[in-house]
């Protein structure tokens, strides 16, 4: 038979790798391809001999000697190269290698197989393809109708299920929300509780009924679908989440790690089979692009779509960079294994820097214009081919260095890094250019993409200095940050050669002015930089007025993110306020919000001096409903995340009472994990009375009224502050009419 439609889902077998295929007309096929993935195992000939007559005793392997190349020392090598038939005993394999012999090294051993299979296939998540099956569903033949690369794709007709609990979105069900399950699908919305029909039952005879290719849930991973389950294994039903009757539902666990210096929290995941399952709150890539960006990253990585959606984009950078490896026949180690080179205490204070930071002119600034390296990073790694097998390559030594470090850059072989931004790059910068021109709705969705995209670039520079990163070199992130510490400097001088004057500079964006600038002014200077530097530079905006605020501690002293912007179509730029933090309570959030949008419609310092005065009676109103008690207790919820285990705190803070709390009740809390409150009484001398977890809330509690108060005078102050303190005192030194 021959079918036609897009990949929904992909994952091993005995057999090879099964493939569900969903069709035009919604018609859902599993198929079967033969697959034998491959690892390459390196050591000394005998010990490879001998390695490979053991192997060739086991049923379901084969083995023989191949060459593959080295990345670092560019040259091939002679390897052991060892097929697996059955792709569902391929790790067990790699292990068994180990185990055999523990001083051969394997290479390709410990990658997804979906995501080879797509690299082998040249296909990937929710393409589309044309494919001949014989009637035992296996393919004959498989042909890509589909391009990664392309812009306007067309998305398989999903069906798609919408499950969450009732309520507040933002407060983890595990802490004792207990709520009737919501579900929308096919345009139809229906709410499952406990007073009738078992909740399984009924979700049982939904998804029999609407049979849809994708659940996407609110705490579907740790909550709603583990309690499905229990239930149905109460009742002794059997709950069809998985398509596939042959596999079982993967359920992983929750883990707390250490994230650049802070403590996070990895909710336990619950995977399907020929069915999709994405948790919005726990994934990363949904929470900040939504399905369209989810679907953008799966397609241009090559991960399935449930792994993609909650791993982290760093994960998909580095496996768009084993891609191209393993199309180029290279090596993919198990693990990091390129050392730091050797350096002098000298040349490592040098080296090791970040970007460079110029900090802002404390005040109210009209007319100011910021203009934004395109990418820079991700630009420079593609323009000077940094990339970390071709930083000090041992093939030119003759080339030219990198500023301040005099690191060599190779001009013989193209980086494997610069290979894979670059086609980001092009492809972030044409959905921008197509976005401009087209209908609302597909604006919106190349935005979307193009976010996606954005977050893959960010990791990218990221990842060439990552202790775990395969690739990782980290002379190739010192040589990126210093291309881009020079590139700042010399945009720095054009710009004050031209007479303008710089307020502040952050890395890969400038903030300039001049008197009586225009447009067309600050438009050539974007030139004379972006043909001196040769990286590409872009007015990111024109300000009305932008305000760099001080320190809350000390307020002489400028904070390099910190500040609020009116561009010249009225849109806000906001960094640093209380209205940017997750821990901020709504009510504080909003009355943020609606200040600058009034203060947002002014053109100078004396209209917004104006404005302020409207702005001010935002915030009485917000303190009025604070003082007399009639605020909503959902405004006033404040999260923070916890960072040891409750019973490890020993000072009695708001969070710490508040952990003690949930886990005196019987809730289990990991660190890392968010805790929601609100502050009853934050001076009282029984610590148990100051805060109130949010899941043990109980309406007699009543709330700290001069605490709400305070917090709300506290976010109002950064607006004041281009007029002087409180109490209207006009600051002439730092904002001078």
């Amino acid at each position: 038979m021959r079918l036609d439609g897009w990949i929904l889902d992909i994952y091993p077998c005995p057999q090879g790798m099964t493939i569900w295929l969903l069709t035009p007309n919604q018609k859902r096929h599993r198929l079967i391809d033969a697959f034998s993935p491959a690892f390459y195992v390196y050591g000394p000939e005998p010990r490879l001999i001998r390695l490979g007559q053991a192997l060739a005793k086991q049923a379901c392997v084969t083995a023989r000697f191949t060459e593959r190349i080295n990345l670092w020392e560019n040259r091939a090598m002679t390897v052991l190269e060892v097929s697996v038939q059955n792709p569902t005993q391929f790790r067990s394999k790699g292990y068994w290698v180990h185990q055999f012999d523990s001083e051969l090294v394997l290479f390709n051993s410990d990658l997804m197989l979906a995501s080879v299979y797509c690299w082998q296939k040249k296909v990937f998540p929710l393409a589309r393809i044309e494919v001949e099956a014989n009637s035992e569903g296996r393919i004959v033949e498989l042909e890509c109708r589909d391009d990664e690369w392309k812009i306007g794709y067309e998305l398989p007709p999903f069906e798609v299920m919408h499950v969450r609990l009732g309520g507040l979105s933002r407060i983890d069900p595990q802490h004792g929300r207990r709520a009737a399950l919501e579900i929308k699908v096919d345009g139809r919305e229906f709410e499952l509780d406990e007073s009738g029909e078992p909740a399984a039952m009924a979700f049982q005879h939904m998804l029999k009924r609407y049979d849809p290719d994708l659940i996407l849930t609110e705490y579907g991973d740790s909550t709603i679908l583990p309690r499905l389950r229990q239930q149905a294994e109460r009742l002794k039903l059997s709950l069809a989440l998985n398509r596939d009757p042959d596999a079982e539902i993967q359920q992983s666990k929750a883990r707390s790690y250490m994230s650049y210096g802070r403590i996070l929290f990895k909710d336990s995941a619950t995977t399907l089979f020929g069915r999709l399952h994405v948790d919005t709150q726990n994934s990363f890539i949904s929470e900040k692009c939504d399905c369209a960006g989810l679907w953008e990253l799966a397609r241009v990585t090559k991960l399935p779509i449930q792994y993609a959606a909650r791993t982290t984009t760093g994960t998909g950078i580095s496996y768009m960079q084993m891609e191209l490896a393993y199309q180029d026949g290279v090596l993919i180690p198990e693990q990091k294994a390129e050392p730091e080179d050797l350096k002098t205490p000298d040349e490592l204070l040098c080296a090791d820097r970040g970007g460079l930071v110029f900090t802002p002119t404390i005040g109210f600034h009209a007319n100011v214009a910021e203009l934004d390296f395109v990418s820079e990073y991700p630009s420079i790694m593609a323009k000077f081919n940094i990339s970390p097998e071709t930083v000090n390559c041992p093939c030119c030594p003759d080339m030219p260095r990198v500023p301040e470090l005099g690191y060599r850059i190779c001009q013989k072989r193209r980086g494997i890094t610069s290979r894979v931004v670059e086609r980001l790059i092009a492809k972030k910068t044409e959905l921008k250019l197509r976005g401009s021109t087209a209908p609302k709705d597909i604006a919106a969705r190349y935005k979307l993409q193009r976010d996606a995209l954005k977050w893959l670039l960010v990791c990218c520079f990221g990842y060439t200095g990552y202790k775990n990163a395969r690739f990782g070199k980290i002379e190739a992130h010192e040589a990126i940050n210093a291309v881009a510490r020079e590139t700042l400097l010399v945009a720095k001088e054009i710009s004050e050669d031209q007479g303008f004057t710089l307020l502040h500079a952050l890395v890969d964006s400038v903030y300039v002015l001049k008197d009586g600038a225009s447009r067309g002014d600050y438009e050539a200077l974007m030139r004379d930089i972006e043909e001196r530097t040769s990286l590409p530079l872009a007015i990111e905006a024109i300000y009305r007025y932008v305000v760099f605020l001080p320190s809350k501690q000390h307020a002489d002293v400028p904070v390099p993110n910190r500040f609020f912007a009116i561009s010249e179509d009225g849109e806000l730029k906001v960094r640093g306020l209380e209205s940017r933090r997750h821990d901020t309570a709504p009510i504080v959030v909003r009355m943020q919000h609606e200040a600058l949008a009034i203060l947002a419609e002014a053109h100078d310092y004396r209209s917004y001096c104006c404005k302020l005065e409207e702005a001010r009676e935002v915030l009485n109103r917000c303190v009025a409903v604070v003082q007399d008690g009639s605020a909503a207790i959902k405004d006033l919820i404040v999260s923070k995340r916890i960072t040891r285990d409750p019973r490890e705190y020993s000072k009695a803070n708001l969070i710490a009472i508040a952990a003690q709390q949930l886990y005196g009740s019987g809730v289990k809390l990991r660190p890392g994990q968010t805790v929601e409150y609100v502050i009853t009484d934050s001076d009282n001398p029984v610590p148990n009375d100051r805060v109130r977890a949010y899941a043990l809330w109980e309406g007699w509690h009543g709330y700290d009224r001069q605490k709400y108060r305070a917090m709300l005078l506290e976010a109002f102050e950064p607006f004041e502050q281009p007029t002087g303190s409180l109490n209207g005192e006009a600051s002439r030194t730092l904002f001078p009419l």
